[in-house]
C-alpha cells in the first residue's frame, strides 16, 4: 500500500511526507531532481523538454512498479506523484510553448498507456494553497534554486492543480493549507494527521 502527496511547490509536501512516514512508521520516498536531461533543459528548453519529461515519466513508473513488489506489510509515503508531472508539470511546458503539441500528444499517449497499468495511491493528498501562501512558505524554507519563482507561474500550476484534481477519481483528501497551516501549527498538524489515519484505515478494510 502506498499513499501519495501531492501539491505545488511550497505547499508542504515534503514535511507532510516526513510527519507521516514518522508516525505511520512507513517508509518515506521523496521527489527526485537528478535527471541527465536537466542541464541540456535549461540550455534550450524547447529542444529537450520532451526528453526531460520522459525521462521523469520512466522514473516514476520504475518508483511505483517497486512499491507495487514490496512485501507484505511494507508501505511507502510518496512526495509527488506521476499524475502531476504529466497533468500539471508537462502541461504547463506545452501552455508556454516549451512542449510541441507533437511532443506532448505523444508523451500524452506514453503517460496514459504508463498510468493504466500502474498501481494507484489508497490515498492522495492533495495540499490546496493559494499563492501568497506558497510564497510565504517557500520564503521560509529559503532555497536558494526557489528564490527566482515568481507569483504568476505559481498561479498558472495552481490552475493546472485545480483542474486535474477535480477530474482525479481515486480515493483523495483535499486539505486546505491556508486554513489548516500544519507546518507552524500543532493542533493543525495533528487534525490533518487523524483524518488522514482514518482514511487509511477505512481502505484498509
Amino acid at each position: 500500500m502506498y499513499i501519495a502527496i501531492a501539491g505545488n511547490i511550497g505547499s508542504g509536501k515534503t514535511y507532510l511526507t516526513e510527519l507521516l512516514s514518522q508516525r505511520l512508521r512507513w517508509e518515506a520516498q521523496y521527489e527526485e531532481s537528478e535527471n541527465p536531461y536537466i542541464g541540456d533543459f535549461y540550455e534550450d528548453m524547447r529542444r529537450w523538454a520532451f526528453n526531460l519529461q520522459v525521462y521523469f515519466l520512466g522514473k516514476r513508473q520504475r518508483q511505483i512498479d517497486g512499491i507495487a513488489a514490496l512485501s507484505a506489510g511494507r508501505h511507502v509515503v510518496v512526495d509527488r506523484t506521476i499524475y502531476e508531472d504529466a497533468r500539471v508539470f508537462a502541461t504547463n511546458l506545452h501552455h508556454a510553448g516549451l512542449l510541441s503539441s507533437r511532443d506532448y500528444t505523444t508523451y500524452m499517449q506514453l503517460y496514459n498507456f504508463t498510468v493504466a497499468n500502474l498501481l494507484r495511491p489508497a490515498l492522495l493528498v492533495y495540499l490546496r494553497a493559494s499563492v501568497p501562501t506558497l510564497v510565504s512558505q517557500i520564503q521560509r524554507r529559503g532555497r536558494v534554486y526557489e528564490a527566482s519563482i515568481d507569483a504568476a507561474y505559481l498561479e498558472g500550476l495552481n490552475d493546472l492543480y485545480e483542474e486535474w484534481i477535480g477530474t482525479y477519481d481515486g480515493p483523495k483528501l483535499v486539505v486546505d493549507v491556508d486554513r489548516e497551516d500544519f507546518v507552524t501549527d500543532p493542533a493543525a498538524r495533528e487534525t490533518i494527521l487523524t483524518r488522514i489515519e482514518q482514511h487509511i484505515h477505512d481502505a484498509a478494510e
